[in-house]
Order: structure tokens, then sequence, then C-alpha cells
């Protein structure tokens, strides 16, 4: 338990952008206080012991839940319920030891106690495909294992008990319980080194793919995904369309306003584009003011409508800006992908469709006809 907690330690020291990892720290740091406490039992007494033992148990529990939390990204919780749960805990051994000791009902509650958040850590963790996220995946599988052998632990005191009456049952299969809890919170700890190399994998991999200033793809990854999506429709025999977006007069918003106030109008753009598209649909940034949409699985009607819904909301939402709100236009292509062609012929087919849109006055939506054979056709 130190060699996890020192190891954690220093890589949290040189990784403080990790999230989840310093909470991770403190939660091994619990434990290794656990493991002193165990140590000096014979020396404490009874119940500073227990209590000591069961609030390090339950902070280590609870940290560990946070840090699984943090690193998904997901909210903070209320700490509240937290402390609650850890000073029921720790009363309840204070109750069951000084009040009415009763070792068993003692030792069931801090058993269902810490697997609980043990089995939250694992269902929080397990989430974005395990083809992706392997590492994610062990960590979540060794917390889902130790929290149901938490679950089980005072049913093996009690066959222990059954099968050696008379014999104290903290000493009747002690061995196993030990094992399996340094088995459990080695690969553990381990698998949060572990997960540190795959955050910082996709970091990297982000910063490869995505446009640094609006956060979507950039012109290399979105050609990748065109070509995958080009490769998807002909599989399944879908149609494929792509729009091409170009903010007007966005020339004239960096030489009026600056480029401050130009970034500013491009995150908001793309905000505004965000809450048109489905899940599916896969937007980039082609360079300077120029962005791409993929609609898979959509019909010439279904992508003229994104299209001008688009259009519309863009020219009805102002961008607010430090210099006040600015009002925003955009010219877009629409083609349909035909069968054989590159996704840089698809993708130069609707920006000749952007620009006939530009040619029309702007703020317009131009379908360019596809090729005769076309994807889904």
């Amino acid at each position: 338990m130190a060699m996890v907690t020192t190891v954690l330690y220093a890589v949290w020291h040189f990784n403080r952008q990790i999230p989840g990892l310093r909470l991770w720290t403190l939660s091994y740091l619990c434990g290794f206080v656990f493991t002193v406490v165990l140590l000096l039992r014979d020396q404490l007494p009874e119940w500073v012991s227990v209590l000591l033992a069961q609030g390090a148990v339950g902070l280590m529990g609870y940290l560990c839940l946070l840090g699984g939390r943090a690193y998904m990204g997901r909210g903070r919780l209320w700490h509240g319920y937290g402390v609650a749960a850890i000073v029921l805990l720790v009363g309840a051994s204070a109750y069951l030891t000084v009040v009415q000791p009763n070792f068993g009902v003692r030792f069931l509650i801090s058993s269902w106690g810490s697997a609980a958040f043990y089995l939250l850590t694992a269902r929080i963790l397990a989430r974005g495909g395990l083809q992706a996220f392997p590492v994610r995946y062990l960590v979540a599988l060794s917390a889902a294992v130790h929290g149901v052998f938490l679950l089980l632990r005072p049913l093996v005191f009690r066959l222990g008990d059954a099968l050696a009456p008379g014999v104290d049952i903290v000493l009747a299969l002690p061995q196993l319980i030990v094992l399996e809890s340094i088995v459990a919170l080695v690969l553990i700890g381990f698998g949060i080194l572990m997960l540190t190399n795959e955050f910082t994998t996709s970091a990297l991999r982000r910063l490869a793919e995505m446009d640094s200033l609006t956060s979507v793809f950039n012109r290399r990854a979105f050609l990748t995904l065109l070509d995958k999506a080009l490769s998807q429709a002909r599989r399944t025999e879908s149609e494929l369309h792509v729009l091409v977006i170009d903010l007007d007069h966005f020339k004239r918003i960096n030489d009026t306003w600056g480029h401050k106030c130009g970034d500013d109008v491009l995150r908001h753009f793309v905000g505004l584009a965000a809450s048109c598209l489905r899940m599916e649909d896969v937007m980039g940034r082609l360079g300077g003011e120029e962005f791409a949409i993929v609609l898979p699985s959509a019909n010439a009607a279904g992508a003229a409508a994104v299209a001008e819904r688009l259009r519309a909301l863009v020219a009805s939402q102002p961008a607010m800006t430090e210099h006040g709100p600015i009002t925003l236009t955009v010219s877009v292509g629409v083609t349909q992908c035909a069968v054989d062609e590159s996704s840089e012929t698809a993708l130069q087919r609707a920006d000749q469709a952007m620009y006939r849109a530009k040619e029309l006055g702007r703020n317009q939506v131009h379908l360019q006809k596809a090729p005769d054979a076309v994807v889904g056709v």
C-alpha cells in the first residue's frame, strides 16, 4: 500500500492536469493510514483503532468514487452525502464497539458500506466502450470484483464460524480476506497508473485531431472521418450528404473588432451548429471561417432542412461579444456524395455550392446536384 501510494503521488506531482488523480492519491493515502492502524492496534485502545480504521476505510472508498467521477468528467457529488455516509459508518462502528459490542453486525456494516463505494466507482468507469478504453474497463472490473467480495465477505466469515464452531470468527479465514484486499487494491492502483497513460494518449490524439479554437475536428481528421462515412454508406447503401458553411463577411469582423472578437464569433457559430446536429453527424473546421458537416443516412430533403435550420438560427442569434452583439449570416453549400468519388471531390463540390450561395447574395443555402451514381441509389 505504501509503495502504490508513493508512486501515485509521484505521478500526480508531475501530471496534475489529469482529473481524478489527486483524489485517487488521497484515497490510497487513507488506505496507508488504515494499514498503519492495523499494525498499531495492539498498542491502541480498541475503540480508537476501530474508529480510525473505519474512518480511513470509508474515506478511501469515497475518495475512490470521487476520483472516478472526476476522471470521467462527471459533476461533483454534494459532499454532504459522502460525509453523512462516513459518519454513519464510523458512528455505527463506535456504537457496536463501545455501547453494544457486536463484531458480526459491525463487520457487515463496514463491508457493505465500502462495497457501495467500489461498485459505484465501477459503474462510473465502465463507459466509452471496451475496445476504445480497455484500461478503464480493467479498473472498473477490479473495483467491481472487490465490491462484490466486500458484499460477500460477511458470509465468508459466517461460513468460517460454521465450519469451526467456537473459534473466533476473526481468525477463521483471515488469509483470504487479506489476500483479496491486497490483490484488488494493487490492481486498482496500478490500473489508475495505466489510466494516466490512457488520458495522455487521448489528449495527444485530441490535439492531433481537434481544432484548438473551436473544439471541432480539424481538416485532416474531418477528411478521414468523411472517408469512413463514405465507406459505411457504400456498405449499407445509404445516402450521405456533405455541407460546407462559410461565415459571411468574417474578414470585416476581424478587421473591425480584432481577432479575439473573431474567435468569439467562431465559437458562437460552432455552438449554434452543434444544436442543429444529431449524435452521428460530424463537424469539422476546414480553415479560417469555413466549416463542413457530414450527415450520414440523410436524404436530400433532410440535408437541405438541416442547412436551412442552421442558416436561420445563425441569422437570428447574434454573437454576444465584448463589443456588443454582432449579427452573423452564413452561406451553405449542400451536396450528396457519389459512390466512387473521394472525400476531397465531394467536399470540392459542396464548396462550389457554397460559393454559388454567396453569388446569390449570401445568407443562402444552395444544393449542388451530385453525379448520376450516388451513394444509396
